[in-house]
């Protein structure tokens, strides 16, 4: 017991998380994949967001990385932002001591062990020694298209579209196993983000955050979600193809909410 309680008890990104949500406020952030991340390019659009108070995130990570840029871009955003900088982990290497959480990411919509506890295994002994803050977070893949790398890389069957109620029951089962965040996610590149009907079962179920991306596209896309219930939305390649076309979306999409 000493691990979880030194590790993941003392929760200050979680805290911030948390509280948007029992407070109603929509939180949103940033997804980045430290291959497609060109500093000069999205760090203007990043500090423009930051400044007008329209994101609340920088998640940092991808299924499948080709380069050895993870380290160097967690160090530029750290640099640069003010903004909680957050590992959201592909694999057991994607560890960097100097973010300030992880989200230990448990694919609880497979059926693969790696996945669910093989990683975290393997992961352990660096994870302690970094100190980052632990946030046990359920990762839902949700079916929003063709087949995505997520899906590919994990060899997962997500959760038809159509089928909100399996979605529900899973998160459920993940909040009484301890995980403290569910993240519906359709995967970069998704086609169609998670439906209304899907965001609306999980929300109703559980009683942690709700953390929403894969295929938010519009400003008005990421409005559903938030009324449908999703407390965090996530946005990833809509912004790295535009970075600095979302403000005024963003303001849209808040202000609705």
């Amino acid at each position: 017991m000493h691990f979880v309680c030194h590790y993941i008890c003392p929760m200050t990104v979680y805290a911030h998380i948390r509280a948007m949500a029992d407070q109603n406020r929509k939180g949103l952030a940033l997804l980045i994949d430290p291959d497609k991340f060109v500093p000069e390019r999205h760090l203007p659009g990043l500090l423009h967001l930051q400044s007008e108070g329209l994101a609340h995130m920088v998640l940092v990570g991808g299924s499948l990385l080709t380069s050895d840029a993870f380290h160097i871009c967690v160090a530029a955003l750290k640099k640069h932002l003010s903004l909680p900088v957050v590992i959201f982990p592909g694999s057991p290497g994607q560890i960097d001591r100097s973010a300030d959480a992880l989200l230990l990411l448990s694919l609880i919509s497979g059926r693969n062990a790696d996945l669910l506890i093989g990683r975290h295994v393997e992961a352990a002994p660096a994870l302690k020694q970094s100190r980052l803050e632990l946030i046990p977070t359920g990762y839902l893949l949700v079916e929003c298209g063709p087949l995505t790398t997520a899906a590919y890389m994990s060899q997962a069957l997500p959760i038809p579209h159509n089928k909100p109620e399996v979605a529900a029951i899973t998160a459920l089962a993940g909040q009484m196993l301890g995980l403290r965040m569910m993240y519906l996610d359709g995967g970069s590149g998704a086609q169609k983000p998670v439906s209304p009907d899907m965001i609306a079962a999980v929300k109703k179920e559980v009683h942690c955050p709700v953390m929403v991306g894969g295929g938010l596209r519009t400003g008005s896309q990421i409005a559903q979600a938030y009324a449908a219930g999703a407390d965090w939305a996530v946005i990833g390649t809509a912004f790295e193809d535009q970075p600095e076309a979302w403000a005024e979306a963003l303001k849209m999409a808040l202000t609705k909410n």
